[in-house]
């Protein structure tokens, strides 16, 4: 190995700082789009099915350009491979950036694309100059500092992007990839001043092959992974964005090994696989991707068990990040005294008290104590396993002409757990979630009141005795008028079982924290009533206009009879006369009655809709009582997905932990071939 710079002094902590700028930046892009993504979609006009995609592409292409990029390294020099890219990175950003500009989604993922591969090349780079150049006694120091920024900003990723979009305006999101353009040119000027530009002498014919296989294999596997639904497992593995890309890797594997063994520079050295050591290494970073994407998931926690709104949960990111931070370099500083493995044991040990803590303590008993503590143990474990114990036993185990080559493919099958992992995560919380809707419904009032009609009493009384008198009984016979006694209770079908649920409302129950949660049930409460009722109140119309119709028609039939009458008494002798005229009485006195039984019906119908509007109220004040059952119930619901998640985490804690009682350690043995 060879310095270009070889007798001027190095300047370390510049050194440092250059190559932790640019870890600190490719390992916040990670996250830093995650809440920025709808906005995005929303503003170029593509679904989310399309809209993930700028997510999925950077993982991709992150992961299939960090053996590449470390390959590159060791030939051609860490110095020039470490500053393509972040030029690479940097021009990526811009371009992200522009994409707004442009309106093009398509433009979007080529820049993501042109970021992703520049930020392939930064952290294996890093770390193998970590790992080579320093002296002895700081190495550990300096590959616990990798640990710690890689670690903090992957945690801290998703609040830099809220904080972004808080300070510059929603409309503004092409600033969450422009933050990182005056941070690629601060790199790319002090790296040119101060990095040397170390590098492997060798004149070995490079593996293009090789390369090019070994980045398909890479997508395939994990484009295939990032698709599949756990809890639908026997289903999704039979869908063609998941079977087909498996197969392509399972094929190109046999192919792979074949030329990487006629590779005279192979782009993966194989001989890694048949080394027990390396082996273990490479299966506890797996299980360390996936602890640390366990952690993502703690703003939402944070924010469901305290009862706050989205986005606050940031101030407990900022907690847990503190104590990975405080975790990393003080990883680094012990391994100097007491070797790898017994640190990074005790990082799983942290990390398994801290699941089962936030299992057992925070998640039955919420407050800021018992979360604070789950965090601080959390941290501590993430900081311990993330960086300096995995490299540092990575490079023990490798030659030093191949740091950056092994640092690469350490970094490589981290992001296998990173990116198993939220596929597996997130389902828990679907999973739990998917049953919410219903639970949130059942809690609902099955009937509302509603304010007794006006003449409802007596109109019911009325109405019978028109049945049964002889002169409107005909008429009348087939006519149904409801009972309006019983009208101040009437039945609310929430379950949607006979009504569609638009899909907005839909939307705003998965959209929904446990701050806002009844708000969105009265919301859909109210949907739901202004779906149901109308044929309630067309139906209670209906049997009230039927009445005046057909007692609209017997008065017309009275009122004949009446002329008729009318016409014959002047016609009848005195006897006769006298019974006519009581009859006539008789029937304009029913008339009188009939024309006032008529207005009270009108006036109910009339005061029908109002009624209910009074009743939508009632209904709505109803669940507002119930307001903290809703949100109960909202909480232990999601609390089984959290819990989910970190049992999970600590199984694979325990795992790893397992696994390391088995590793049997060279210490002080860097690069000991």
């Amino acid at each position: 190995m060879t310095m270009a710079d070889g007798e001027k002094k190095l300047n370390y902590g510049m050194i440092m700082a250059v190559y932790l700028f640019g870890i600190f930046m490719g390992a916040l892009d990670t996250g830093i789009v995650t809440p920025a993504r709808t906005i995005i979609q929303n503003n170029l006009n593509v679904d989310d099915k399309t809209g993930i995609w700028m997510i999925t592409i950077y993982t991709l292409a992150y992961a299939a350009s960090i053996p590449v990029m470390g390959k590159l390294a060791d030939r051609f020099g860490r110095k020039m491979i470490y500053i393509m890219s972040i030029f690479l990175f940097g021009v990526g950003s811009l371009l992200c950036g522009l994409s707004q500009n442009l309106g093009s989604f398509g433009f979007l993922l080529a820049a993501r694309t042109i970021q992703a591969i520049g930020g392939g090349g930064i952290m294996p780079v890093a770390t193998a100059e970590f790992g080579t150049i320093f002296p002895k006694e700081k190495q550990g120091m300096a590959l616990g500092l990798v640990g710690g920024v890689f670690g903090v900003a992957n945690i801290f990723g998703s609040s830099a992007g809220s904080a972004i979009l808080d300070l510059f305006g929603k409309n503004n999101w092409q600033f969450v990839f422009y933050v990182n353009v005056p941070i690629s040119i601060f790199v790319i000027i002090a790296g040119l001043m101060f990095l040397p530009n170390t590098k492997v002498k060798s004149v070995k014919k490079i593996d293009i092959l090789g390369i090019s296989l070994l980045a398909l294999l890479v997508l395939s596997f994990l484009y295939g992974l990032k698709n599949i639904d756990f809890f639908n497992f026997s289903h999704s593995i039979r869908e063609t964005d998941v079977y087909p890309f498996l197969l392509i890797f399972l094929a190109l594997v046999p192919l792979f090994i074949l030329v990487e063994k006629k590779a005279e520079d192979p782009a993966m050295n194989l001989r890694y696989f048949r080394n027990t050591r390396i082996v273990v290494t490479l299966v506890v970073a797996v299980i360390s991707g996936i602890l640390l994407m366990g952690m993502v998931f703690v703003p939402q926690f944070s924010e469901n068990a305290m009862k706050i709104p989205t986005g606050d949960g940031g101030y407990f990111v900022i907690m847990l990040g503190l104590f990975a931070g405080v975790g990393a370099p003080l990883s680094g500083r012990l391994i100097d005294k007491v070797g790898a493995k017994p640190v990074l044991m005790s990082g799983f040990f942290l990390s398994i008290i801290g699941s089962l803590f936030l299992m057992l303590f925070a998640i039955p008993y919420p407050s800021y104590a018992t979360i604070l503590i789950a965090l601080m143990l959390t941290g501590l474990g993430i900081g311990f396993t993330m960086g300096a114990p995995l490299n540092y036993m990575m490079l023990s185990n490798t030659v030093k002409e191949e740091s950056a080559t092994a640092l690469a493919t350490l970094s490589l099958v981290r992001s296998i757990g990173t990116t198993i992992a939220p596929a597996i995560m997130v389902a828990f919380l679907s999973h739990a979630g998917s049953g919410l809707q219903s639970q949130i419904t059942e809690l609902l009032p099955k009937e509302v009141s509603v304010p007794v009609l006006p003449y409802s009493q007596e109109l019911n009384h009325e109405f019978a005795k028109l049945k049964s008198d002889p002169n409107y009984k005909k008429n009348l016979a087939d006519v149904s008028f409801p009972d309006f006694t019983t009208m101040n209770k009437v039945k609310i079908n929430t379950s949607g079982s006979s009504v569609k649920i638009p899909a907005d409302v839909i939307e705003l129950f998965k959209t929904s924290d446990v701050t806002n949660i009844t708000e969105r049930t009265k919301t859909f409460a109210s949907r739901m009533f202004d779906l149901t009722t109308p044929d309630v109140i067309v139906k209670i119309q209906s049997g009230v206009q039927n009445g005046i119709e057909s007692l609209k028609n017997a008065r017309l039939e009275l009122s004949k009879q009446l002329s008729d009458m009318n016409y014959a008494v002047s016609g009848v002798d005195t006897q006769k006369k006298a019974g006519l005229l009581a009859a006539i009485n008789g029937m304009q006195s029913g008339l009188s009655e009939m024309d006032s039984t008529l207005s009270k019906m009108e006036t109910l119908k009339n005061a029908v809709p109002s009624a209910f509007q009074q009743g939508e109220k009632n209904y709505l004040s109803e669940i507002q009582k119930r307001s903290d059952k809703i949100e109960s119930t909202y909480q232990k619901t999601l609390n089984i997905g959290f819990r989910q998640i970190y049992l999970t985490t600590s199984i694979f804690a325990a795992v790893a932990f397992l696994i390391l009682l088995a590793y049997k350690e060279k210490r002080n043995m860097l690069h000991p071939n």
